[in-house]
């Protein structure tokens, strides 16, 4: 889902009885961590991450794939844990990640393309789950041209490392009872943290769901699949945008969605063909229902979520691929957007230096330990404050028995 102070232990304590579900397997036996401190620096993103590790500035980071990846095929990081399989036990297994959002006045005015672009995520994740060496290599076409994912000395084969991450990301866009409550659990975490501090504040317990979802379309898409007769919208009169964050795969379905539109029209009878079918991230395509060609749609990339949900928000785009915690931040300001499904779970990880001592849980905590004994904690990235990563990281590291600090 781009790219100082510590929390009030009230603050930390409300972190680590939140998102709770799934089943983790703990680390067997954990070192005496009293008096360990680990140092979280926000990176502003995970773009500079591989720099940062590679330069030795930090000691490892957290964060969404492909970078873990990146860190591992570049043999500059090594996986400590993907974020599943965080402490504490029981809590993090297909926790939210990722969220397909649209505007509230699309929905009213064109329900039949929400409900057909709805489809054609929900086929597209599918598509990835079913097909993931070939998605990697569309992948990898749509994200870097196919050639090498490079930050400054560090260059890595892009196609290599989204066939390495794709499995580790669960492609789902079925908004289960555990993925609605995780949500928002995490929404009220943000509440907790002031991150979020306006509508979703005053939001009471009863009104929550309405405000964050509109699952609607989600149930029209997959009644339209399920009778395998896609409902052609009608035309619209003018072009509309569509947004995705263009480092991130976990908005894998809007790209497979292009690179694979002879598939889908063939099978399904829905398309977004490109307009320029040479180019390796189409910018233009038009989407074509049963033959009928009803939307000239243009492909917004954006750097960061914030921005993604800020063209959203002002109706630059009227459907987006974010992440959890833009989206929620843009609904507090009273924007006029919901959720409409995930469009994938999990898909993070820590990595540490190369040829650090961690390489699981159980042996970064013993490294943390040693380093905190010699005055040198542990500096470790974390996208942004309030990020679903810096939230996992900060209540695995407190369950663990660690102080927390942010530095700069």
């Amino acid at each position: 889902m781009k790219k100082i102070v510590a929390f009030p232990v009230v603050c930390i304590a409300l972190m680590l009885v939140l998102l709770s579900a799934g089943c983790v397997q703990p680390p067997a036996t954990l070192p005496n961590t009293t008096g360990t401190e680990v140092d979280i620096l926000y990176a502003g993103g995970v773009g500079p991450m591989p720099v940062l590790i590679s330069t030795k500035q930090i000691d490892g980071y957290i964060a969404w794939q492909p970078f873990v990846s990146i860190a591992t095929d570049a043999k500059i990081g090594q996986l400590v844990t993907y974020s599943q399989n965080l402490p504490p036990d029981n809590k993090w297994d297909n926790h939210p990640c990722c969220v397909l959002t649209t505007r509230d006045d699309m929905v009213a005015s064109n329900p039949d393309f929400v409900n057909a672009m709805a489809a054609q995520t929900i086929l597209a994740d599918q598509w990835i789950t079913d097909n993931p060496d070939k998605a990697s290599v569309d992948l990898a076409e749509f994200l870097a041209g196919s050639g090498n994912f490079t930050y400054g000395n560090i260059s890595v084969s892009s196609t290599q490392v989204l066939k390495d991450a794709i499995p580790t990301v669960k492609y789902t866009t079925d908004p289960t009872p555990q993925w609605i409550n995780q949500t928002k659990d995490f929404t009220n975490t943000q509440i907790a943290l002031g991150y979020v501090n306006a509508k979703l504040k005053n939001t009471s317990a009863s009104d929550m769901d309405s405000v964050l979802f509109n699952f609607g379309p989600y149930t029209k898409a997959l009644e339209m699949i399920k009778n395998k007769k896609i409902v052609t919208p009608a035309k619209l009169s003018q072009p509309v945008g569509i947004g995705y964050l263009k480092g991130d795969m976990h908005g894998g379905a809007i790209m497979i969605a292009v690179k694979e539109w002879r598939y889908f029209n063939d099978t399904y009878g829905i398309a977004l063909k490109p307009r320029d079918q040479t180019a390796a991230r189409p910018e233009i395509a038009d989407l074509i229902v049963n033959g009928v060609t009803v939307a000239e749609v243009h492909l917004i990339p954006a750097d960061a979520g914030p921005q993604l949900m800020q063209l959203e928000a002002t109706g630059s785009i009227v459907m987006g691929y974010a992440g959890v915690p833009p989206a929620l931040a843009s609904i507090d300001k009273g924007s006029p957007i919901r959720i409409l499904m995930p469009i994938n779970t999990q898909g993070s990880g820590l990595v540490s230096a190369i040829n650090s001592p961690a390489t699981d849980w159980n042996s970064f905590m013993n490294w943390a330990a040693q380093r905190s004994a010699s005055g040198k904690p542990l500096k470790i990235a974390a996208p942004a404050k309030g990020s679903i990563q810096d939230v996992m990281l900060k209540s695995a590291l407190e369950s663990s028995g660690v102080t927390v600090k942010e530095v700069s």
